[in-house]
């Protein structure tokens, strides 16, 4: 399997997506912030969302539907969160369901929705309308559905694999996710939407999709904080005419290694374009007694904020590595721990290690930044991703409704 980098959400069979510029923010920037996507083809679905007790009413709406429905589009905004709009926040995301149902012909309970940005504003609706009416999905249409799914990010983030099936049945997984700030998944991502054209039997869809979010998105950190909008959506067409792959088929683990791959990459560019960032921090812990140990000590690793500013100077103070996991929760004995900055050996067996500094500094003025853990407790692996924390971060955060 190969990463398509100009793949998308369209690559896979029979899947369209168009955009609209709506001003949904009425700032009048111009940029596109109403998109569709659409399969030709009804389709089985599965999505995971952000356990935020505050969570934002396109997430309960979308919720009900992959509870229930069968989907066969999703309509997203940017520039809004509809979140913290009480009644008429569901209501108006049942609204733009409804709305792109009607622009589509499919039923309203077919539509699932999200959007993201300023929580606490009512969605203007419309200005939704006319987004949506305006907008004409294409097979095209993944670059520019990447786009208008944007905030704060810098860049837009897609891409593909191309997968073979045991059977010879030859397929693909598209994506395409956003987010750059308030990122700390517990559930998934930011926004983060999939397509495949391969069926897939809808438990083993919602299964795979859960375990793929665990490898990856709930492994990327930018700032410690979850937001209240997160949602991860999959939608299986069955284009390629295979028989569904379930959890007791042969295809089932090429499939699930195909979408951890694919969200793994879709993960890491979030971490590199996080808000200020200038760097990608990765950190591996082996030996660990659990995976739910080595993914705590990793992800607290990558969020602390000191590991974080470290990076960002240059400076390989690697007690921070050491006490963020011991903070961490997971099992860990100091005096069998190694830890390295690169390749460069710092502790070995709980005992400080003579290293060249000036090369430790030079490590840490790569774009990639690895940190590693040995626990040497048992055969746990985990890796995480975040970004450096810098002066740039604090200025986007300050200023973002003024």
């Amino acid at each position: 399997m190969n990463i398509l980098a100009d793949g998308g959400v369209t690559t896979p069979k029979g899947f369209l997506a168009g955009t609209a510029y709506a001003d949904i923010k009425g700032n009048n920037a111009g940029k596109a912030d109403v998109a569709l996507l659409y399969s030709e083809r009804p389709c089985t679905a599965a999505g995971v969302f952000t356990q935020n007790k505050f969570s934002a009413a396109p997430v309960h709406w979308s919720r009900e539907i992959i509870a229930d429905a069968q989907a066969r589009a999703i309509v997203v905004n940017s520039g809004n969160a509809n979140a913290g709009t009480g009644d008429q926040g569901y209501s108006d995301a049942a609204q733009m369901a409804a709305l792109a149902a009607e622009h589509l012909g499919l039923d309203r309970r077919e539509v699932l929705v999200a959007s993201t940005g300023v929580i606490g504003v009512p969605l203007p609706m419309d200005r939704m309308w006319r987004g949506i009416s305006a907008s004409k999905p294409t097979a095209a249409g993944s670059h520019d559905f990447a786009v208008a799914i944007m905030t704060t990010d810098t860049v837009p983030k897609l891409g593909a694999v191309s997968v073979q099936l045991p059977d010879g049945t030859v397929g693909h997984i598209g994506g395409t996710c956003k987010g750059v700030g308030m990122i700390h998944p517990d559930m998934a991502t930011m926004l983060g939407f999939l397509t495949t054209d391969f069926a897939v039997e809808r438990q083993f869809l919602q299964q795979a999709l859960k375990a793929a979010a665990d490898r990856s998105f709930n492994m990327v950190t930018v700032d410690g904080d979850t937001s209240t909008n997160d949602t991860l959506l999959i939608l299986a067409n069955g284009a390629c005419g295979n028989p569904p792959i379930s959890e007791e088929s042969d295809a089932a683990t090429t499939f699930q290694n195909a979408l951890d791959e694919l969200c793994v990459y879709l993960c890491k560019k979030i971490a590199r374009d996080g808000e200020g960032a200038t760097k990608l921090i990765e950190v591996e812990v082996r030996g660990a007694a659990t995976l739910q140990d080595a993914r705590l000590a990793a992800r607290t690793i990558a969020s602390s904020p000191l590991v974080k500013t470290a990076v960002y100077g240059n400076d390989p103070n690697w007690g921070r590595l050491l006490a963020a996991a011991g903070r961490s929760g997971a099992d860990l004995d100091p005096n069998k721990v190694d830890a390295f900055i690169g390749d460069i050996c710092l502790m070995r067996a709980g005992q400080p290690q003579a290293y060249d500094h000036a090369l430790a500094v030079a490590t840490m003025k790569q774009e990639l930044v690895q940190l590693k853990l040995h626990l040497h407790l048992g055969e746990a692996f985990a890796i995480g991703w975040g970004c450096d924390l810098t002066e740039e971060y604090v200025h986007i955060n300050a200023d973002y409704t003024t």
